[in-house]
């Protein structure tokens, strides 16, 4: 194979880091079939905040036939001559939360339209163990014509972006690669291990990588659950969950996870897509599932938790106004993607309140169009009968309580973050 020219399907938050990481090395097409997204990244603008607009801009180039730096299309032709394809398209859940692999599908057919024997195809979008052989080889064959193995090649390397995370950058967190033969599994380690400064790890089958990824998030959820369900307990029981855990923190192997919302395009889905090949073999996951159960819970949870200490404190209920601070699904970060703080929103709607969402961060358009709910990102003017904060948005830490505050206002901080002073309760 000639110098790798790779590109990249889908420019969302994996995508576009690992385009412009890989731009610093190689010639990179990044593809998305969003033209405002395409145009908005060539103007050297990022709009999800993961790649800064200095960053993006060192490697942006002008011509599509430069022999390095990334240049961004929604032109299939574009990506043509390309001889890696590297798919970082969304892998989420239906409202029944089940698998929904129709954007992968639809970035295989897109690769499978311009693929030459040689080529490599890499998956780096979550799935379930068998999904990239069993669902989008099959769909590379038919549009190419070519043949698996013989003709082109694929390779699988989970994504592990943390969005948002300044720190554990793309290049920063060891990659776990595969191939579809030993041979081309070195290739394909090859070619991560040449930017990823933090190294890389060959799995023996492509099978063993998507296992890997799909449990590393399935644990978190596990973990994450277990210390929710010790909140609802010790809630019951009038003691601060945040204090018991500081406490048990102090032993050397204690795992340091805390309670909350459980949302975000990883932790809140990749569970399913374990759990779904498992009852496809016959074994009905208990742990995973309850995990997921209890995780799912959390928001009417919060919502019932609010309503009881409002009514303890006299606050009317119907038409109360209520401030939720921050809709993403995590703090310092415009990602709104499965976020759980709608579940809060719909659950406080049935007791007939009204909602005011506060987000710096949060696209107004995304969050309206995504959810069907209207946000500010401007401090409101009004005053308050209950106050939820959802996401620890540094925003959020030298915010002026007081003057959202009804003299009866009821305070409640789901990530445990204000002032014991200024809160009347915490998840």
């Amino acid at each position: 194979m000639n110098q790798p020219k790779i590109s990249i399907i889908g420019l969302g938050y994996v995508g576009l880091p690992l385009a412009r990481l890989f731009a610093t090395k190689y010639a990179v097409v990044g593809f998305d079939i969003n033209k405002d997204r395409v145009e908005g990244l060539m103007t050297g603008t990022d709009s999800t905040l993961e790649v800064s607009d200095e960053t993006l801009q060192a490697v942006l180039v002008d011509n599509v036939s430069d022999s390095d730096g990334l240049y961004c299309s929604a032109n299939i032709n574009d990506i043509a001559d390309c001889n890696y394809y590297i798919v970082t398209v969304p892998t989420p859940v239906d409202k029944n939360n089940r698998p929904v692999l129709t954007p992968l599908i639809k970035a295989s057919e897109t690769v499978g339209r311009v693929l030459s024997k040689g080529d490599i195809v890499i998956y780096e979008s979550t799935v379930y163990p068998g999904a990239t052989e069993e669902e989008c080889i099959p769909v590379l064959e038919k549009i190419s014509g070519l043949k698996f193995n013989k003709d082109f090649f694929a390779g699988y390397s989970p994504e592990r972006i943390n969005p948002g995370d300044k720190e554990h950058t793309v290049e920063k967190i060891l990659k776990v690669t595969s191939g579809s033969t030993p041979e081309i599994g070195l290739k394909v380690d090859a070619l991560y291990n040449s930017v990823i400064t933090a190294g890389t790890h060959l799995a023996p089958t492509i099978k063993v990588a998507e296992a890997a990824k799909v449990i590393e998030n399935s644990q978190r959820d596990i973990n994450i659950a277990f210390v929710n369900e010790l909140a609802k307990i010790f809630n019951l029981m009038d003691i601060n969950t945040h204090d018991v855990l500081e406490a048990a923190g102090t032993k050397w192997n204690f795992l340091p996870f805390k309670p909350g919302l459980v949302g975000g395009h990883c932790i809140g889905v990749d569970p399913y897509y374990l759990a779904q090949k498992a009852q496809e073999y016959g074994y009905n996951p208990e742990i995973i599932l309850a995990g997921r159960r209890v995780n799912d819970s959390m928001g009417s949870y919060v919502a019932a938790e609010v309503i009881k200490t409002m009514i303890h404190k006299d606050v009317k209920i119907k038409d109360a106004e209520i401030l939720i601070l921050g809709i993403t699904f995590k703090e310092n970060c415009p990602d709104v993607r499965n976020t759980k703080v709608v579940d809060v929103v719909s659950a406080l709607k049935e007791y007939n309140t009204n909602i005011t969402i506060y987000d710096p961060w949060a696209d107004i358009k995304e969050v309206k169009h995504e959810y069907n709910l209207d946000s500010v990102r401007e401090v409101p003017s009004k005053k308050f009968d209950a106050i939820i904060l959802t996401v620890s948005h540094h925003e959020f830490l030298n915010l002026d309580l007081e003057v959202l505050k009804k003299e009866t206002s009821v305070v409640y901080d789901v990530k445990n973050i204000l002032p014991v002073n200024v809160k009347n309760k915490t998840l």
